[in-house]
């Protein structure tokens, strides 16, 4: 179930470099192909994607002095000879005998200056600023043009985006489409970058595959092809599908039961709730294929194929505190949720010994501190101090790994945010991996089945909705997968 080295072939094209890398990929395809000729792929592609997508109007081009602005200067052209009417609007010129300059000069259309009041003359601007390597915040003169324009397309990048982060720069504008090369940054599907983005345009200029494999880069975009779901095959069993075990709290039993669902339904062989003295309150709503265990925990853990366990959701943290430590001493694979965030509040050393952690942005903040703009970062160094596969949940969930690696889920819909939708998520991931799945691996998975289970769960779903679609999402997964290796 590793990502050999045949499945990191077959997933390249979900990798998400950052700018810094980008700019490594773009040094390696320079060695193939001059960068004039990607710039000059680059500004026809953008015009192609206007040109499809937007009527023919008054546009407004504006270039920064990199290559980015090169991009413009092609755009601006490309489009002029389509019959558009296109004018340039030059935040700084380019750097003299660079390709970006041998772009601006080939444009023999208007020059307009860069202003605000021109910026709003025209019925489409396209922001050809600075792009997506922006590290610092812009000034109030460029910002002041951008709110001015009517309807933006941006290149690469809305301007004021950082393209690793998502995060805003001073300032960054809603843009209409964006128009990107390669492969798409982290800040594509971080937000907010992700959501000013707009549709966002995903285009091939011609930098090679070797040219990608050269950078080593450790961020994904999560989907399917990332990643494999066990097969279930003629020899299947029960036990061979997996064992969940979920502790149950005797305050908030509802949180356990939506987690045994969410592990059923995702397609673990078997699902049991640890109970202890408050067993008989899960049996009497309990359905017939839930097994309630009344037993002491140490006798429970005499059963060795019950390696897969999940421990806080509905937890008291004194209930927490009594079996969390005791599931790690007895060397289980243990998912960390709810009730153990605020068990390890401040403390995050209290979590070292989980496999998985799955803290919202909330709990997150209430053991590790407030991620600041670079969530991706913070989620890192969480997974490299507690030594746990970190899923920071939310509308853009990062999945992190003790071994630095990240995949970014955008396959998800706000109507997860509900109560009762994470404790669902912790049992979809116990039951990946307790099927086999390395953790990582069953972590994406399972955001991204979560995530696909509640886009086609209707409209204003709850918690109790989302196992229903389960099934359909793997499924489609499985799909997903055969696309990718064959």
């Amino acid at each position: 179930m590793t990502m050999d080295e045949t499945a990191r072939t077959a997933a390249r094209h979900l990798l998400l470099p950052t700018p810094d890398e980008m700019g490594r990929i773009d040094a390696a395809a320079a060695r193939h192909v001059p960068v004039a000729v990607l710039m000059e792929n680059a500004g026809r592609a953008v015009a192609r994607a206007i040109r499809r997508h937007m009527r023919p109007c008054r546009v407004l081009v504006l270039c920064g002095p990199g290559n980015n602005g090169g991009d413009g200067y092609v755009t601006a052209r490309r489009l002029a000879e389509e019959g558009w009417p296109v004018s340039v609007a030059e935040m700084a010129p380019p750097h003299p005998g660079g390709d970006a300059a041998a772009a601006a000069a080939l444009w023999q259309g208007p020059v307009v200056a860069f202003t605000p009041e021109n910026a709003a003359r025209f019925d489409l601007v396209v922001d050809a600023v600075f792009g997506a390597g922006l590290s610092r915040d812009i000034a109030p003169d460029v910002a002041d043009v951008l709110k001015a324009a009517p309807r933006l397309v941006a290149i690469d990048m809305p301007t004021g985006v950082d393209g690793a982060t998502g995060a805003v720069r001073g300032y960054a504008p809603q843009v209409e489409m964006t128009v990107t090369f390669c492969r798409l940054k982290p800040g594509h599907l971080l937000l907010p970058g992700h959501t000013l983005c707009g549709r966002t345009v995903l285009a091939d200029i011609g930098i090679g595959e070797d040219a990608v494999a050269s950078v080593p880069i450790r961020t994904w975009h999560n989907a399917p092809g990332l990643w494999r779901t066990p097969a279930c095959g003629p020899t299947s069993y029960k036990y061979s599908r997996g064992v969940v075990s979920i502790c149950g709290g005797r305050e908030m039993p509802g949180a356990a039961r939506l987690s045994a669902a969410g592990a059923r339904a995702a397609g673990a062989g078997l699902v049991r709730l640890a109970a202890g003295d408050g067993a008989e309150v899960y049996r009497m709503t309990a359905p017939p294929g839930l097994i309630v265990d009344s037993g002491a925990l140490d006798d429970l853990l005499r059963d060795t194929r019950r390696h897969v366990w999940v421990c806080g959701p509905g937890l008291s943290v004194d209930e927490v505190a009594a079996t969390f430590p005791a599931l790690v001493h007895a060397g289980r694979d243990v998912i960390a949720d709810a009730g153990a965030f605020t068990m390890a509040a401040g403390q995050p050393d209290r979590l070292k010994g989980a496999a998985i952690i799955t803290p919202h942005i909330g709990e997150f903040s209430r053991v590790f501190g407030r991620p600041g703009p670079d969530r991706v970062a913070a989620a890192r160094q969480a997974a490299a101090r507690t030594g746990a596969v970190t899923v920071m949940k939310g509308p853009d969930t990062i999945i992190a790994s003790p071994d630095g690696r990240v995949a970014i889920n955008s396959h998800a819909t706000p109507m997860l945010g509900t109560a009762g939708s994470g404790d669902t998520l912790t049992g979809i991931i116990a039951a990946m991996l307790a099927a086999g799945m390395p953790r990582w691996d069953a972590a994406c998975a399972g955001v991204w089945m979560h995530g696909d289970a509640a886009l086609h769960a209707g409209e204003w779903p709850v918690a109790e909705d989302f196992d229903r679609h389960l099934g359909a999402a793997r499924a489609r997964a499985e799909a997903e997968v055969k696309k990718v290796f064959g």
